[in-house]
Parts: C-alpha cells; structure tokens; sequence
C-alpha cells in the first residue's frame, strides 16, 4: 500500500463524515502534528537507555476532529450532554521512519567476539504509515475551554490504527543469512518486504488555547502493534515447541511525542 493510496482513503474518510454529520449539525477540526518517535524493536538491548535514545525516529501526521458539541450549521452549541462536552473523534493519517542499530552491554567496545562484531555490523531502517481513529476524553467542559474559561484543557484517548510498514536489514560484513554476516539468532529471521498490520493507540496530552479557531497541543503517545515484522526482526520463531530467543518477549511498539496545530473550522 502506498502513500498515495492512504492519503486518498485518509481524506475520503474525513469528507464522506463529514458529509454524513453535518446533517447533523456537529462542527470539525484539522490540525498538523510532528515530532520524535521512539522505536522498541529487535534491534539493541531491553531497558537500555543508549537503544531507547538512539533508536529513535521522526514523525509527522494530518488529523482531524468531530467535535460533538458545537454545530456548525447554526453557529451554535448542541445540547447540552455529558458526551457532547466531554469527547471528540479523532481521525489522522501519519507517517514516521526510524534508522535501527544495535546498542547496549552486546555491543561495547570491551567485546570482541565474532558475536559482538556482527551485531555491530547490523543495522535496519522502518518506514511506517497508518491510518485509524481514537476516542478523546476531556475531563473539562469542552464548551467552557471553547468559550475561554481556561488556557489549558487536558485529554485521553485510546484508538486502533492500520499499519503499513516497510523495513530494511543489512550488514556491513556482505549478505545476511552468511556465518560471516549473521549472528546465530537472526537466521532466517528476518524480511524486507512490506506488510501491514494493527495498532492499539493510547495517548495522554493537553490542548493550549491560541484563539477562539486554534490550538495548540502536547500528545504523549504510545502504540503497541499486532506484529514482531516491523523492524524487519523476528528472533523468536518457536524450534520445536520451545521459543528459540526467549529475551525477544513482545512485538514492536513506539512512543511519539508530538506537538500540534488544531483549527477550527466555522
């Protein structure tokens, strides 16, 4: 899938509702996001800080908002209900990429195993789209942060996004899959081919009131995906019933903390 179909399906998505709601009355938002994704992978060692820091990637992404209590037909407020005020749909469209290596104890300059050197020779890169939607929470009174009772309106929101992702593995030492290339844990275990998947979304954030049509805003987020494929890495295929890496213990997963810019549309 590439990145010219997503982006037509993206904003048909975003019409076709918003076709289908104005009828309705409800108002819409679009804004822009971007900033560093964190990417957990089969490249580098667990809960090692130097792997969370350097393993890292950049990401950028179209969203937009059904905003339930504000109709745009009339200029007006809708009723007055606890979801109205309280929730937003949020759809989006992102893009991120990350270059991978291998850091940690396996890979410092004290070690001189054959092992170590291939590790040190690995490297890979991940180029991911997605599309999907979340569910936003506001503790506060959307309409009172609307109207300007306050600067700063915290939120949560939990969604599932389809993913396209497309990885790249190599080595310096020549073709994986070689005595000479390839550590024993990673024959056979990898892919460089694109694929999809899903991804379960969870986030917490602030929006920052700029204008009575724009905001500003901070999103801390976390993805967790259906596959162990992303990075093109998969050390933990079963060997006869028994895992073969019993340290790989989960797929891939991200944290994204972007800022953004909403605007309302009147």
């Amino acid at each position: 899938m590439n990145t010219r179909f997503l982006l037509l399906v993206f904003f048909l998505l975003v019409f076709a509702k918003q076709e289908a709601y104005s009828q309705f009355g409800f108002s819409h938002e679009v804004g822009l996001i971007t900033g560093p994704v964190v990417f957990y992978s089969d490249f580098g060692q667990r809960n090692n800080f130097e792997t969370n820091a350097k393993n890292t990637g950049f990401g950028i992404g179209l969203i937009h908002y059904l905003n339930f209590s504000y109709r745009a037909d009339c200029n007006c407020y809708t009723r007055d209900k606890y979801f109205n005020d309280h929730f937003k749909v949020r759809n989006e469209i992102d893009y991120h990429k990350t270059n991978l290596e291998h850091f940690g104890r396996w890979v410092d300059p004290d070690q001189t195993s054959l092992f170590a050197d291939q590790l040190r020779a690995m490297s890979g890169s991940v180029s991911v789209f997605e599309i999907g939607s979340q569910l936003e929470y506001f503790p506060l009174s959307i309409r009172d942060f609307a109207a300007g009772a306050y600067k700063i309106a915290p939120f949560i929101s939990v969604g599932v996004h389809y993913v396209n992702f497309d990885p790249e593995v190599k080595s310096s030492f020549g073709p994986l899959n070689s005595p000479v290339s390839t550590p024993d844990k990673y024959y056979n275990a990898f892919q460089q081919d694109p694929a999809s998947t899903w991804g379960v979304v969870a986030s917490v954030g602030i929006r920052y009131k700029l204008s009575p049509l724009s905001d500003l805003m901070l999103d801390s987020r976390w993805e967790h995906y259906f596959s162990d494929w992303v990075d093109g890495l998969n050390p933990s295929l079963e060997n006869n019933g028994t895992r073969a890496v019993p340290e790989n213990k989960a797929n891939e997963w991200i944290y994204w903390l972007n800022i953004g810019y909403i605007y309302y549309i009147d």
